[in-house]
């Protein structure tokens, strides 16, 4: 069930929205990002869970039944405040609102399938606060088929372009191509330097011949952006914890995350949770090519 009235055009960017400061925050970004893109905004919120017939909340000190019509005119009154930011903060942009009855982990994975972006903070409040959507972010992050960006509370304070830039992990595999082309997009499209990270967990750590592979493997795609300023970096060490490190300096942070339905994912997916659950900036999750096609 949703406010629209027509299929949600594939070239969107869909944002969640539920009212809260950290749904604002991603509203903010997601509605800059359209902008830069030239892409439609979506403003969803997904309400309650389908099939329940009243959801009970407990807080300060009283207990309160939200029926479903309640559910949906909350979600509307969210959605529609959601627009109306995105619109003030971007005149001319295109923005529409949704509203869908669900687990909003699951709307979000099943709308990941057919949109260019979905982009959302990392807690809620009211009704989907801590335990529920507390959980939405690393799960969707984990499922979606799309590019996932989570905008983590930590740099709200800062002037844009006042962070150091852009700062995604590579492994210098042709999987992770998607991965660095996001990063270059995103510092190409905000007009930020680029920092390309490559991690040495063994022993001796990085060498000489590491710093080749990381210069070999973005060779093609750096001569695509020649206006982004770019530094190759290595370190020594598990990713996601030089990744998450000292995240608060970075603009964003960009990770790679293996496919759904390959064993690798059991690794980079814990990379990727790990980095969106530790780091105090925005973390952009993006699936790498399949290694089997």
């Amino acid at each position: 069930m949703t406010t629209t009235e027509h299929a949600i055009d594939p070239s969107s960017i869909v944002v969640a929205a539920d009212g809260s400061d950290d749904a604002d925050r991603a509203i903010d970004w997601a509605a800059a990002q359209a902008f830069l893109e030239r892409r439609p905004l979506v403003v969803l919120t997904a309400v309650g869970i389908a099939g329940v017939p009243a959801v009970t909340w407990a807080g300060m000190g009283a207990a309160y039944a939200y029926q479903p019509d309640d559910l949906l005119t909350h979600g509307r009154a969210s959605a529609d405040a959601g627009r109306d930011r995105a619109e003030h903060l971007h005149p001319g942009l295109a923005v529409t609102t949704a509203v869908q009855v669900g687990d909003p982990r699951q709307v979000l994975v099943d709308l990941s399938r057919q949109v260019h972006l979905v982009v959302m903070g990392s807690r809620g409040r009211g009704l989907f606060r801590s335990k529920v959507l507390g959980s939405v972010s690393a799960s969707v992050s984990r499922d979606a088929a799309c590019p996932v960006v989570v905008c983590r509370p930590g740099t709200e304070d800062r002037a844009p372009g006042a962070g150091a830039g852009i700062l995604v992990g590579a492994d210098g595999t042709p999987e992770s191509l998607p991965v660095l082309e996001h990063a270059f997009r995103l510092a190409s499209l905000r007009d930020l330097p680029l920092t390309v990270m490559h991690c040495v967990w063994e022993q001796p750590g990085p060498t000489e011949e590491h710093r080749l592979l990381l210069a070999e493997s973005i060779a093609g795609i750096r001569s695509a952006y020649p206006e982004v300023a770019v530094e190759l970096r290595l370190a020594s060490g598990l990713a996601e914890e030089a990744l998450a490190a000292d995240s608060a300096r970075w603009d964003a942070v960009v990770v790679g995350r293996h496919p759904v339905d390959t064993l690798l994912r059991l690794v980079t997916g814990a990379v990727a949770t790990t980095v969106v659950e530790r780091a105090h900036t925005t973390v952009a999750v993006v699936p790498q090519a399949d290694p089997s096609c």
